[in-house]
């Protein structure tokens, strides 16, 4: 069924700028004008293996075809002084693989979650099929599991902050959308908090209705219900109980969400200058170049070019590379340059 969704790109903008010591490369675009919709900056996506497979993977290159991270290297903000974000969309809505960013892979490309050696997928929660919405995240955000948030008394869940896209169209996994964010709800998953934004793509036809987590309520009438439902139940036909809400399952709104986008940025900044302690985390970025993971581009392409199909297996639920990418790393090609390219290679050591 995954071989069947396309890979299409999407046009749009996306400009970097300074957040806090964090240098980003500005990207060229257009500035968003009055027109309903926005023009938005090429990202596009390069697959690895064949899905449905463990060894898939989907890599993102940027306008000019340089490998990136969707997770570090495309800016969180659209344009500071609006409410839109970026969102890297993992999975499509009514489908059930689990994509995810693979937040401990070097470039963290898409792949499908692998438990006890099987591939995942998530349960049909009646009446429904599926995720009921276009499911990803933000980039630049990350729910620190070693910070308690004063929010929710539960530390975070090692993340990026999930989005739950609830516009009319659906959207194929590795689409980069700009979207409004309405409101948030406060999941407690085993203990830790996982933070599960509402928002509507900029482009979607009736997205100038939405401004607020009320209009969810007032245009698609029983939606937030429905979501609060397929999060309370999903997990419990593997076994396990439901799941427990903060604010007693009370979704918060714009300015609540905000907060908490917030926090998660600055929490992910401190990640990518090793202020904070990210364990397996991988942070290798092209685009934050004070970052001390900071990669070179030579670098990140081979990398990827060594990721050949049928090459990758997955062991006891981890992803391992085969010895090949073991090998090219201690290739005079490969050899480190600068100290930043120097923990580069350690980090690729360590992932292999």
């Amino acid at each position: 069924m995954r071989a069947l969704l396309p890979l299409l790109p999407l046009l749009r903008t996306g400009r970097g700028g300074r957040a806090g010591a964090l240098v980003v490369r500005l990207r060229e675009g257009a500035a968003a004008g009055p027109a309903p919709r926005r023009a938005m900056a090429s990202y596009r996506t390069e697959g690895r293996g064949e899905p449905p497979s463990p060894g898939y993977r989907l890599f993102f290159k940027n306008e000019v075809g340089h490998y990136i991270s969707p997770f570090h290297d495309i800016p969180l903000k659209v344009d500071s002084k609006e409410n839109v974000f970026h969102m890297v969309v993992e999975v499509p809505r009514w489908t059930n693989a689990k994509m995810e960013i693979a937040t401990e892979e070097p470039l963290n490309p898409i792949k499908q979650d692998v438990k006890d050696g099987k591939l995942r997928y998530v349960a049909n929660i009646f009446p429904h099929k599926g995720y009921i919405w276009n499911y990803g995240a933000l980039p630049q955000t990350w729910e620190d599991p070693h910070r308690k948030d004063k929010l929710t008394d539960s530390y975070g869940d090692n993340d990026p902050i999930d989005v739950c896209e609830i516009g009319s169209k659906v959207l194929p996994h590795g689409e980069v959308i700009c979207v409004k964010i309405l409101g948030i709800l406060a999941l407690i998953d085993q203990g830790e908090t996982d933070w599960k934004l509402i928002a509507i793509n900029v482009n979607d036809p009736d997205a100038s209705k939405f401004h607020d987590i009320n209009d969810v309520r007032k245009y698609k009438p029983g939606y937030l219900e429905a979501t609060l439902n397929w999060f309370r139940f999903y997990k419990v036909p593997e076994g396990k109980p439901e799941n427990q809400f903060a604010f007693n399952g009370e979704f918060k709104n714009k300015a609540f969400a905000f907060e908490v986008i917030k926090s998660a940025h600055e929490s992910w900044k401190a990640l990518l200058m090793r202020k904070s302690d990210g364990g397996s985390i991988n942070c290798i970025n092209l685009e934050i170049s004070d970052s001390p993971f900071h990669c070179s581009q030579e670098k990140a392409r081979s990398l990827v070019e060594s990721i050949k199909c049928g090459t990758s297996l997955q062991v006891m639920g981890t992803f391992e590379v085969l010895p090949s990418i073991f090998q090219s790393l201690r290739t005079s090609r490969l050899s480190p340059s600068s100290a930043g390219d120097r923990q580069i290679d350690e980090n690729l050591l360590t992932f292999c």
